[in-house]
């Protein structure tokens, strides 16, 4: 019997923009503008650096690697590669924030949903949680990563640098932090809501290795990754330059598609810029 191929990289990252945009004009709610600007980063996490399957995924996170979306809103772009990576039934995409559903608005988990290992959305929170992760994995002497994913509007949040604070402090060099530089939230740019100054030196400032990158770009993604995974005792902060609505033109480098369902003809024309490569759900 012929092996099937895994799917290439920019195949997969086109089919879940594609599903991103379904599962928001279906629900008539949800957050298109920052899933479609991570999708790059969680294809590529998933795919190629996440010590973790579905078949030995465990809420604990014990013996494998563990991933929080701090930047809880972007479920859409969360459920989209959790399903396709396997973690739960491709069909199910299609409850995706209807009554009873375990896809909520946010992730959660009380209902079990796998891959999920802590609610999030409570913005600033979840770097608080990625470091406890990381000191218990030191703890048990378990040597695999925890890696956590941000937002630059995020991180006006105080908690956020407590936390930096901390996993510094505490030499966390099993800890891997991505923020999602997209430059827009929900009020408009972050420079005008609450301007960050310069993040490269903040986060070294604060005692963390710090990257940039590319995140759209598959070559330059790999290579910061494949950093990641060097020996250290700092905890890493990789700034992932990155266009809030990426792959569609109308959605592209604006605000407004933070939190914003498209209408029907809307989503039309964003699928046109989204060829079908998987199959949908």
């Amino acid at each position: 019997m012929q092996q099937q191929k895994s799917p290439s990289f920019s195949a997969l990252v086109q089919q879940v923009r594609r599903d991103i945009i379904r599962l928001v004009a279906a629900a008539k709610s949800g957050h298109p503008g920052g899933s479609l600007s991570s999708t790059d980063f969680m294809t590529m996490l998933y795919t190629e650096f996440l010590r973790q399957t579905p078949a030995q995924w465990d809420r604990t996170g014990k013996n494998m690697d563990m991933f929080f979306l701090s930047i809880g809103h972007i479920t859409p772009l969360y459920y989209s590669i959790l399903a396709r990576m396997g973690y739960f039934p491709l069909e199910e995409l299609r409850t995706f924030r209807k009554l009873g559903t375990r896809l909520q608005g946010h992730p959660a988990v009380e209902d079990g949903l796998p891959g999920i290992h802590v609610a999030t959305g409570s913005l600033g929170q979840g770097l608080s949680v990625a470091c406890g992760a990381a000191l218990g994995k030191r703890l048990d002497n378990d040597p695999h990563q925890v890696y956590v994913l941000i937002g630059d509007g995020e991180s006006q949040e105080g908690q956020i640098w407590e936390a930096a604070l901390f996993a510094a402090h505490n030499n966390l060099g099993n800890l891997t932090a991505f923020t999602d530089w997209n430059r827009q939230q929900i009020d408009g740019h972050v420079d005008n809501v609450a301007g960050l100054g310069d993040l490269v030196a903040k986060w070294k400032s604060f005692g963390w290795l710090v990257l940039e990158c590319d995140g759209h770009s598959e070559e330059d993604l790999r290579r910061a990754f494949q950093e990641t995974l060097k020996p250290r005792t700092k905890p890493m902060m990789v700034l992932m330059h990155t266009h809030m609505g990426k792959g569609v033109d109308f959605m592209e480098g604006t605000h407004a598609w933070h939190g914003k369902a498209p209408s029907a003809e809307q989503e039309a024309a964003a699928l046109a810029q989204l060829p079908e490569t998987l199959g949908d759900f």
